[in-house]
């Protein structure tokens, strides 16, 4: 019976757009007998991926209502599911596993999970990193961007750090997996922040999420920016509930992104150009500054690799001869991204051929 409902669980995940696929060494299965019991599997299976009440659920379910809601509560603070607490009255949806229940295992995560997670991403990065539309944006650093062209809020850090009502701040889980791992990274772990649109959203947040103020969230980027952090966001125009930022040694994104290519892997709306001619060969930029490999050395200069650049400035500004720019992309090579969060389930679930339409 166990072993039917985790491997229910497993499908679920995998018919959200996201994707959870099974591993031929049964390490899908393994992870969720980590993170779930038996009873919190079968519960998992009858959310949604929008926000309901447990009456809710007991309406449209069955599902007896006694203890669902203490059970709910009980998800959400083991980073299983999304919840929402206003003043007392709850609403719960199902999470995904990238980006969601991955990330929110921050305070159980272990060696041992981490072992699983990192044997497990084999089977997981081929599907995920393959796929379009991709699960992340890059915000360029706002400074580095040329003044031509089109600059959308969906582009500037600061516009959704202005959007927000409250904020939260977290270690990196894919850094924290790496020291576990025995590969400690040498920038910033505690550089994830997380956005809400109410006041006070992150005052004693079961997750390990610490609140911190907005003026907190722009000194944590501008950090990132110095350390040659990447930011990044959720693929969509509206709604962003996170900012991520990333280095090229821990972040799974970035890695695949360089091992699968980063059409699929993640978008974005700029590209870095820098003039031959002024260039020094310094190597500034290749060595320290690009996460992605994406500047080669020519003849006596450095020039970018549009395939792989992702446009998100950290090479400019430490540049001694100023001779890097950050321009838009040609309207033709611009990729609009989803309207929101159900958009990007929606074309990606297209893409993939899944019908999530039981949990959308």
């Amino acid at each position: 019976m166990a072993e039917t409902t985790y491997r229910r669980l497993q499908q679920v995940l995998d018919t959200l757009p996201n994707g959870f696929p099974e591993s031929d060494e049964g390490l899908d299965i393994k992870i969720l007998k980590r993170i779930f019991t038996e009873e919190e599997a079968q519960i998992f299976c009858i959310l949604r991926l929008t926000y309901e009440t447990a009456e809710q659920i007991t309406e449209r379910t069955g599902w007896p209502l006694e203890g669902l809601n203490d059970n709910l509560i009980r998800m959400w603070e083991k980073g299983q599911i999304f919840g929402i607490d206003f003043g007392g009255v709850y609403v719960f949806r199902m999470a995904a596993w990238v980006f969601g229940i991955y990330e929110f295992q921050l305070k159980t995560f272990d060696r041992e999970m981490a072992e699983l997670c990192k044997a497990y991403e084999e089977s997981f990065a081929h599907e995920f990193f393959n796929v379009s539309p991709p699960l992340m944006h890059v915000l360029p650093v706002e400074e580095e961007v040329d003044g031509g062209g089109e600059v959308l809020p969906f582009d500037q850090v600061s516009s959704i750090i202005e959007k927000g009502k409250s904020f939260g701040l977290a270690d990196c889980i894919c850094k924290v997996e790496q020291g576990l791992l025995g590969h400690p990274c040498t920038k910033p772990v505690e550089v994830c922040i997380s956005i809400a649109p109410i006041p006070g959203f992150f005052d004693n947040h079961p997750w390990a999420i610490r609140p911190i103020t907005k003026e907190k969230a722009f000194e944590v980027l501008k950090t990132s920016e110095e350390a040659g952090l990447v930011h990044m966001t959720n693929n969509f125009q509206n709604g962003h509930f996170y900012i991520c930022n990333c280095c090229g040694c821990c972040c799974g994104i970035l890695r695949n992104a360089k091992k699968f290519g980063v059409s699929h892997a993640i978008h974005s709306n700029f590209t870095a150009v820098i003039d031959e001619a002024a260039c020094l060969s310094c190597g500034l930029c290749a060595e320290e500054r690009c996460q992605l490999d994406a500047i080669e050395e020519v003849e006596d200069a450095y020039r970018i690799n549009p395939d792989k650049c992702i446009g998100c400035g950290l090479c400019i500004s430490t540049c001694p001869a100023e001779a890097v720019s950050l321009v838009r992309k040609a309207e033709a090579d611009i990729i609009v991204s989803p309207k929101n969060e159900m958009d990007w389930y929606a074309q990606r679930g297209e893409f993939r051929g899944v019908d999530y339409s039981e949990f959308a």
